[in-house]
């Protein structure tokens, strides 16, 4: 097999089993809460996504050239991708280690927190490195090759709470994260041996300057609705189980009810980008919010033991959901077209705000007394605000040429100047 070859197999790859380890603690989260599992407290499950917050937000900036500009200098394209797979590679043995103590609380809780650090650090860094790559592997088709790469980024994510209901099955939940370990030593087994540098490029340790940093007062426009976006998307996939939980659904079809979710993300934004010669992206950033507001209320209004109409709202949440935030990342780019990288970055540390203002912030307020429901019928306010904001983001811009974002431009001879 050419190395051509060879690399554009293991990036497509990596990017199913980061979709893969991305999920695999909020599709663990009956696992967390359950006091035969963790026992955590609402509370203590929601903090536990602090440090993946953090850790994301500060390698997106990093990746973008936002936080230490010289770093994009220093360290190449592939070296950026495996620290991400490193990331990702540790964030699982800690899981896996933490099982091991479940049953001493602190133990065991730090080393959850240290997980999920460390698959902040593996997605900030991973996920734009795979679009770069992917990219610059396949000249005269970049748009084709993300596509297939989100696509598949998209299928892990809705594969793992699928293998959790499974390993969960045969009484060995902690499968997953073993092999999701497995998967992620081989892949930077295999990485290590081949090139991974952008075509054209005479050295791997070489990148392309910057030519702009920073980010410009108009930015933030683009920054607010992928935070609430966060909010939207956060309450779906880290929620979605435990309010299934308490409305007596059983943990499968619980699992099954995020799978749906997960994959409708997916399928919505490959079908928005194959419809956009009929359906313009643009009219579908304005609706997508509103049947996002739609499929909360339905949530909101679930009646007990309801596991159909369960399956079926969080799928069409998955719909709503689908093609914003790479919508707004290519609306930011197309109007800031000297900061594309800078917004790509800036937009997904943006999104992780938000994710984390859902991920912990709901967990004081079911411990305070407030039902699952209704912080879900909350967010369908939430989610019809996203939807007039989007006519304020889209305000005199076309349709974007692309559903997903552009990648970074590959980074060529540039020595870091001392």
């Amino acid at each position: 097999m050419s190395d051509h070859r060879a690399e554009s197999l293991t990036v497509n790859a990596a990017g199913l089993v980061q979709g893969i380890a991305l999920v695999t603690f909020p599709a663990a989260s009956g696992i967390f809460t359950s006091r035969t599992g963790y026992d955590l407290t609402s509370s203590q499950y929601g903090l536990m996504f602090a440090p993946q917050v953090v850790t994301a937000i500060v390698a997106a900036l990093l990746g973008a050239g936002l936080l230490w500009p010289r770093f994009t200098a220093r360290v190449s394209e592939k070296g950026t991708y495996l620290a991400g797979l490193a990331a990702d590679l540790a964030a699982m043995v800690l899981l896996v280690a933490s099982w091991g103590v479940a049953h001493q609380h602190a133990a065991a809780y730090g080393l959850l927190l240290a997980a999920t650090a460390c698959l902040g650090a593996g997605f900030g860094f991973t996920v734009p490195s795979l679009n770069t790559l992917t990219a610059a592997l396949h000249p005269g088709a970049e748009d084709r090759s993300v596509l297939v790469l989100n696509a598949l980024l998209g299928l892990g994510t809705a594969l793992a709470p699928a293998f959790v209901a499974v390993f969960n099955g045969i009484g060995f939940w902690i499968g997953l994260p073993i092999l999701s370990a497995v998967l992620l030593a081989g892949l930077i087994a295999v990485s290590l041996r081949l090139p991974l540098r952008p075509a054209g490029a005479p050295g791997q340790t070489q990148r392309h300057e910057r030519a702009r940093t920073g980010l410009p007062a108009p930015f933030w426009v683009f920054g607010l609705f992928a935070f609430l976006y966060g909010i939207c998307e956060t309450m779906n996939g880290n929620w979605s189980q435990l309010d299934l939980a308490s409305l007596g659904v059983k943990s499968a079809t619980a699992s099954l009810a995020l799978t749906g979710f997960w994959t409708m993300v997916t399928v919505g934004r490959v079908l928005i980008a194959v419809l956009q010669r009929w359906l313009p992206s643009r009219a579908a950033y304005h609706g997508l919010p509103f049947l996002l507001a739609v499929a909360f209320a339905l949530i909101a209004a679930l009646p007990h033991n309801a596991p159909g109409a369960a399956v079926a709202a969080f799928c069409l949440a998955g719909l709503g959901c689908s093609a914003l935030l790479p919508l707004t990342i290519s609306f930011g780019q197309e109007k800031l077209t000297s900061y594309e990288t800078a917004v790509a970055g800036g937009v997904i540390a943006c999104y992780q705000g938000g994710y984390g203002v859902a991920a912990f912030g709901v967990g004081p307020l079911v411990s305070a007394g407030v039902r699952v429901p209704e912080i879900f019928a909350a967010s369908a306010v939430v989610a019809g605000l996203m939807g007039f904001f989007s006519f304020v983001v889209a305000r005199g811009r076309p349709s974007p040429a692309t559903l997903h974002p552009r990648p970074a431009q590959p980074r060529l001879a540039v020595l870091p100047r001392t």
